[in-house]
């Protein structure tokens, strides 16, 4: 076997991996097409991918119905105290979680190859971004990371002699004895026996019996969150759930937001969003996450990680985000939709009806039946689509530049009905890390088992993926914002698509108009831009904001009102449920900035 590195530690860590975990050989990913189509051949022929005609180089998988999404109550953050790890998160002791870990790692990929993926978060070669080393025996993890990440030998060259890279352990969990194979199924183990286990001291990632997204593309969520925020706690920069656009008013003038949302909330369709304004133009950097650093001009800076998109596929239509339709009409990897007779996609909310007779996820005929309210999806609702960012007809031309681009605004936002108006923006740094560490979504009794009206808290839409505790998380944020200078930090907005009118009509349209928001904010962050200080922040004026045709001045007028009884429910629930929970670690800036709008509230 012909080792591609000279780097003593990683060849280190792969020959401990491979005598832990007993695979048949070992095979070093180079990043070349005729590899990926390798891997492609491996699984079309073992029955596990089915190629789809109407879609030139892209395949359909089924996962098995217990390995559909990431699984929160088996994804562990292993610190070495409870407390580091924080209210938010799932702590095991990390010496007995290795313990337990071994015992299912021994001779886990028995029957299997071993393939060690060299991967760059960023650009490779950029200052904000990172290496891992992700070594899995699962060719359908290859196949992914291919687009999700940069992989292969160039990595590696970078890398060097003496590089630092994050060792991120993967195994399906189901080891397999002479001439036994997988007969076409989705191998995975059982619930109780997947993990995924984060060490955050030693920067180091072992996910064990998942073959399925975040918990198997080990540097989307595990690394590039979960691990990557630890990361920037110690090394003084910003590892965030957000997407970054690019918006360019008619004049030719450029700038650039990051924005974090909880799920649901429409993060893709904003980050690919086609402006409603003449002249105006809006294109994605990324639509998931977000690396910042400062740079030499004290500007806050951000790159994408990521190389690809793992999208929701339900909901994802030419109405809803067409750039996302145009991205995956080719080289994609589709997870769980349904397979139409002709050998397309289809899932709910594609923009038109099943045609004809489909396959649904399970691999069972379906007929979609409109009458049947109780008919289960063809799709599965979290099911995925795979695409290379560079497909996306609104990429931003410099989406991928090593320097990253200089961020002009933070959005936060969250699904709300009531009380949180349509847009209004921070006073200064605290007041938006304040903001953000208040995110939520209202939830009804459908979606989970609580009262309808329930606000679940996500602060910065972090809540699943923060690697330490959040109160501490809050704290590096108020450091950061310390440490620049105010006329050089981007400013902060809270937005809300899903303000509601009381007979439960939405008030606002979203999709495209949501750019109407969006040039206020650019004029904003000109110092330009109609606004009225408020309790809660700066809030447009009613005539600051190019009205849609459908939106009537009435309407217009209860999006940007202030809701004074409203907002002080929402701040006894953060002063009595919410803050709390972060105990001590709580930052005293930020209860400062709780009392200053009660104060100010009356």
């Amino acid at each position: 076997m012909n080792i591609p590195t000279n780097n003593q530690k990683l060849i280190k860590w792969v020959k401990e991996i491979e005598e832990m975990c007993t695979p048949d050989n070992v095979v070093w990913i180079d990043g070349t097409k005729a590899e990926y189509d390798r891997m492609i051949k491996i699984m079309v022929d073992s029955g596990i991918a089915i190629p789809l005609k109407k879609r030139s180089n892209s395949y359909l998988f089924r996962s098995d119905a217990s390995d559909v999404a990431r699984v929160e109550n088996r994804t562990f953050i292993a610190s070495k105290s409870k407390e580091e790890a924080g209210p938010t998160n799932n702590w095991i002791d990390p010496v007995e979680l290795k313990i337990v870990m071994k015992v299912l790692l021994k001779g886990c990929m028995k029957g299997r190859s071993m393939y060690v993926i060299p991967f760059s978060m960023g650009p490779i070669g950029s200052p904000i971004a990172k290496i891992g080393i992700e070594i899995t025996d699962s060719p359908y993890v290859v196949a992914n990371m291919y687009i999700m990440a940069r992989v292969g030998t160039k990595v590696l060259r970078v890398l060097g002699d003496e590089g630092e890279f994050i060792p991120c352990l993967h195994s399906v969990g189901k080891p397999l004895e002479q001439g036994q194979s997988d007969g076409g199924q989705w191998p995975c183990a059982p619930i109780e026996k997947k993990y995924i286990s984060h060490f955050p001291e030693e920067r180091m990632i072992w996910s064990y019996g998942s073959g399925y997204g975040g918990n198997a593309l080990l540097g989307k969520k595990c690394l590039a969150l979960r691990i990557a925020s630890v990361q920037a706690r110690d090394e003084e920069w910003l590892a965030e759930h957000m997407l970054i656009l690019k918006i360019t008013n008619p004049s030719g003038k450029s700038k650039y937001v990051a924005a974090a949302f909880p799920s649901a909330c429409g993060k893709t369709n904003l980050a690919m969003l086609i402006p409603t304004i003449p002249g105006w133009k809006v294109e994605t950097v990324g639509d998931d996450i977000s690396w910042m650093k400062y740079g030499a001009d004290g500007r806050l800076y951000a790159i994408n990680p990521e190389a690809g998109f793992f999208g929701v596929a339900p909901g994802t239509s030419m109405s809803s985000n067409p750039n996302a339709m145009r991205s995956i009409e080719k080289n994609s990897i589709f997870t769980n939709v349904a397979l139409t007779e002709d050998g397309d996609i289809w899932w709910e909310g594609i923009g038109y009806d099943a045609p004809g007779k489909l396959i649904d996820w399970t691999g069972k005929p379906w007929v979609q039946d409109k009458s049947n309210k109780e008919q289960k999806p063809a799709a599965h609702p979290n099911s995925r689509f795979t695409a290379p960012a560079s497909q996306c007809p609104s990429i931003a031309s410099n989406w991928e530049d090593p320097a990253g681009v200089p961020i002009d605004a933070i959005l936060f936002g969250g699904r709300r009905p009531s009380t949180i108006p349509l847009v209004h923006q921070a006073r200064s740094w605290n007041h938006g890390v304040f903001m953000g560490s208040i995110v939520g979504s209202e939830v009804t009794a459908a979606t989970l088992d609580v009262k309808a009206g329930i606000i679940r808290r996500d602060p910065f839409a972090m809540l699943p993926f923060c690697g330490y505790h959040m109160g501490d998380y809050f704290d590096h944020w108020i450091k950061v914002g310390a440490s620049s200078k105010p006329d050089k930090q981007p400013k902060f907005f809270f937005v809300n698509w899903f303000r509601k009118s009381k007979d439960g009509n939405w008030l606002w349209p979203g999709f495209g108009d949501n750019s109407r928001v969006l040039k206020w904010i650019f004029e904003r962050c000109d110092g330009k831009g109609k606004a009225l200080e408020t309790p809660i922040g700066y809030m447009p004026t009613v005539d600051a904001i190019d009205r849609p045709a459908s939106v009537s001045a009435e309407d217009m007028k209860e999006l940007l009102s202030l809701d004074k009884e409203g907002w002080k429910k929402e701040l006894a629930d953060v002063r009595a449920e919410h803050y709390p929970k972060f105990g001590s670690r709580l930052p005293k800036e930020l209860l400062s900035e709780l009392e200053a709008i009660e104060k100010q509230l009356g």
